[in-house]
């Protein structure tokens, strides 16, 4: 676990109240996205990091780019950042946040890698197989890869599911060592 994390978590838990009290989770997780993303912005990373440029003025900057999107207890969580020389962790505020919202929605983002694209059929019985297994609603991401050869590895939540070719030939290649 990073130190980031580590920071950010109790940032992201507070967050996560918030939006619940107000109903507001998707709200909430999309302004923290586009915060997060403009914290990430190399020259405003540049500008938190200036001594020249005071809280004040960093966090004018992302409310400005937020324009009217947010309400008082957004801006106002966003002002407890910046009093605690933490705006710098919004990237990581936005994803441990998304993770509580996906968790409290019973969702769980997948990504499955293949040799080739799953066709439809496939794609819906391994969702409806996971989404068994891991009692949650499924979002399924399918990335192509060829070096995996055939089958597929599942990447859900912190779990990997190996059944591909290339797992198991490295599993033999490994037994025969």
């Amino acid at each position: 676990m990073s130190n980031l994390t580590t920071l950010a978590r109790p940032y992201a838990k507070a967050a996560f109240s918030l939006a619940n009290e107000q109903s507001d989770l998707a709200g909430w997780d999309r302004l923290l996205g586009t915060v997060g993303a403009i914290v990430s912005d190399e020259t405003v990373a540049d500008l938190l990091r200036n001594p020249e440029v005071s809280r004040e003025q960093c966090l004018a900057i992302i409310t400005d780019a937020l324009g009217e999107g947010a309400d008082k207890s957004f801006t106002g969580f966003l002002s407890v950042l910046g009093e605690n020389k933490r705006l710098s962790l919004l990237p990581e505020i936005s994803s441990l946040f998304s993770e509580l919202r996906q968790e409290a929605e019973k969702r769980l983002r997948v990504r499955v890698v293949s040799a080739i694209e799953l066709e439809p059929r496939q794609a819906q019985q391994l969702e409806q197989a996971l989404a068994r297994r891991f009692d949650r609603e499924i979002e399924m991401e399918n990335i192509i890869d060829a070096s995996v050869l055939g089958g597929a590895i599942v990447y859900a939540g912190d779990q990997v599911i190996d059944g591909s070719l290339l797992g198991r030939l490295e599993k033999l290649q490994a037994g025969l060592a």
